[in-house]
């Protein structure tokens, strides 16, 4: 298959080193830095299985999706109408668009802006930039795709690529599930710029989690979402599974870039408004992680 990741970032360039790896003809589109180290050296692909420079094409232009079967599209949410404008006009009308994103709604806002099928994924995987060119994975990468015409092949090239990949039928309640898990540690990590093991050590750590999980239940039941499984057991087993692994808030922050704040916590704390629920533990979350975000800004970070 021709590939493109719209949005070359950690989860972007860790997937399209995946699909390269297995014999796929991939581009990744990306920031300056990261184009230029992967045009020059490859992808670095830093695994605990496999440690190696991956070949894959680079650009930092959106019309680099021109020829691609399949598009990653990893941007994050504050960006998701942006970019999907700029690759709008380049796609092939075969083309099929897989949104891996944070949040609950950006396939729905894809959607209304390109003429082929968006399919909303939820991603849970490990990974961080080690530097320009080289994604490093600390575990997990598993996918799950929503329904459509085109999931089983996209499935079955992800799962040939040694990505492990399903299809549900209850979509949105898997992506409330992710944003569940997203919203218990994003921005507690982002505050503290600790790793998710050491996070749930601390003192009264796993009661707020509680409590941010209780108030996310509260909206997505009065909404008529089905969150499937035990949510709690799986905030809790992603200590277990990544406890290496810094938020992508606490990241952002740290490099003094956006957050996707507004899209986990503050979709929460608006939807509770709308709904006349309060989420206060939410709300002071979103708030510190803005307040945050504006000393990094006031800071010239």
């Amino acid at each position: 298959m021709n590939i493109a990741v719209m949005g070359a970032g950690a989860v972007g360039s860790y997937y399209g080193g995946m699909l390269a790896k297995a014999g796929h003809e991939v581009v990744l589109i990306g920031r300056p830095a990261h184009v230029a180290a992967v045009r020059e050296h490859g992808l670095l692909l830093d695994m605990q299985s496999f440690n190696g420079r991956v070949p894959v094409n680079a650009s930092e232009e959106a019309e680099a999706v021109d020829k691609a079967d399949l598009v990653l599209f990893c941007v994050k949410s504050t960006d998701t109408e942006e970019a999907g404008r700029q690759i709008a006009p380049y796609l092939r009308p075969d083309a099929v668009v897989l949104s891996l994103q944070n949040g609950v709604d950006n396939a729905e806002r894809l959607q209304a802006l390109l003429p082929v099928p968006v399919i909303p994924a939820v991603v849970y995987v490990a990974v961080e930039m080690a530097g320009a060119g080289h994604v490093r994975h600390h575990g997990r990468g598993e996918l799950v795709l929503g329904p459509s015409t085109r999931s089983g092949a996209v499935t079955a090239a992800l799962r040939a690529a040694g990505i492990p990949a399903e299809v549900s039928d209850n979509a949105i309640g898997e992506l409330w599930a992710k944003l569940i898990l997203n919203c218990a540690y994003n921005a507690l990590s982002a505050i503290a710029q600790v790793p998710y093991g050491r996070l749930v050590a601390g003192p009264g750590v796993l009661d707020v989690m509680r409590d941010i999980v209780q108030e996310c239940h509260l909206v997505a039941d009065r909404l008529g979402v089905r969150v499937p499984g035990d949510t709690w057991e799986a905030v809790q087993r992603i200590s277990r599974t990544m406890p290496t692994q810094f938020s992508s808030t606490a990241q952002d922050l740290a490099r003094g870039k956006p957050s996707e704040i507004d899209h986990l916590n503050g979709y929460i704390v608006r939807a509770g408004e709308r709904l006349g629920l309060a989420t206060p533990v939410n709300r002071a979350l979103h708030s510190l992680v803005r307040l945050l975000e504006a000393e990094s800004r006031l800071q010239g970070r």
